[in-house]
């Protein structure tokens, strides 16, 4: 039977061990990461980064987190990379190489092609006299790391101070970019951050038939014609000049047939709501979500008017729920 204190304590020592060796990286920063962000930033190719076992796996991610955050960036395997696909490689790039020991010998292997090509060369381990180190023109030293693993050899603090020093690198140099959370959800168009921070109301806002716009002195029973030929929940009901006066709900005209029978030959500036919930200008989707959940009223759907008043569509609470802004 598993003794579960055990693997609990065994747990809190591999993390403790763990977030030690980053927070020690953290305070031995050195002029050479500054060296490593300006390569990186100067960079008119790609950032190459690479690596093999569980540094290739930190290397995959690493270049995956600079790529979406503004450093366009591979992964090259050094086994592929020895049987054609150096061919990647320019004097343009910047080569990121991920070995603890520096000694890898797939690493290693690649190494007098990549000073050939003329690629800068940045090195990512704890040893900066091995091999690697010896060949990268910057050094972005690990220093010593006690593995967390019992018997002292499988990849655990060595590996994640390698990741630490990755994103460390990918994000100072967003910063330094200017990236911004737009920019950002460009490289992620399909997600929930990039839906919010690309999509606008014009997107899914519903227009031409969908839409029922109807004079002031329209009667009740036709404007509820008009909202039922629509599908749509009310009506926009406009001035002589096109511009919004007010809307008119099939809420609105059931109360008002409660109150009066005789409503529904009224004008639907009669009953109208004069001052309702409007979205101003194409204003991202998430704004014009926010704005039908703040309000007291909570509408289920608010027209879209032009900088002269005059209704241009019609937002839908479930239309936004739809696109998957939330």
């Amino acid at each position: 039977m598993l003794d579960s204190n055990r693997l609990l304590a065994r747990a809190r020592a591999v993390i403790r061990m763990e977030a030690d060796s980053i927070r020690s990286l953290a305070d031995h920063l050195d002029p050479s990461f500054v060296q490593a962000a300006e390569a990186v930033l100067a960079c008119q190719g790609r950032v190459i980064t690479t690596g093999v076992g569980k540094a290739g796996a930190i290397a995959r991610k690493v270049a995956a987190t600079l790529a979406s955050t503004g450093s366009p960036s591979l992964f090259l395997h050094p086994a592929d990379g020895v049987h054609g696909d150096l061919g990647v490689v320019t004097r343009s790039d910047v080569v990121l190489a991920f070995s603890y020991s520096g000694e890898s010998d797939e690493v290693s292997r690649i190494l007098p092609t990549i000073r050939r090509i003329g690629a800068k060369l940045i090195a990512v381990t704890g040893k900066p006299e091995s091999t690697l180190g010896q060949a990268a023109e910057i050094v972005l030293n690990l220093g010593p790391c006690t593995e967390a693993c019992p018997l002292g050899l499988a990849p655990t603090t060595s590996a994640a101070t390698m990741l630490a020093m990755g994103d460390a690198l990918a994000i100072a140099v967003m910063e330094a970019r200017g990236f911004t959370r737009e920019d950002f959800a460009v490289f992620h168009p399909a997600g929930a951050l990039g839906r919010r921070l690309m999509l606008r109301t014009s997107d899914v806002m519903r227009t031409g038939a969908q839409m029922a716009i109807v004079p002031a002195d329209t009667t009740i029973r036709d404007t509820l014609f008009a909202i039922t030929a629509a599908g749509a929940g009310c009506a926009f009901v406009v001035d002589s000049d096109g511009r919004l006066a007010g809307i008119l709900t099939d809420g609105d005209i059931r109360r008002a047939l409660v109150r009066d029978s005789r409503a529904l030959d009224a004008p639907a500036e009669a009953w109208m709501n004069r001052n309702p919930i409007t979205i101003i200008g194409d204003v991202l989707a998430s704004e014009a979500l926010a704005i039908l959940q703040e309000s007291d009223r909570r509408p289920g759907e608010a027209p879209v008017v032009d900088s002269d008043g005059r209704p241009v569509g019609c937002i839908m609470l479930k239309d936004l729920l739809r696109a998957g802004i939330v």
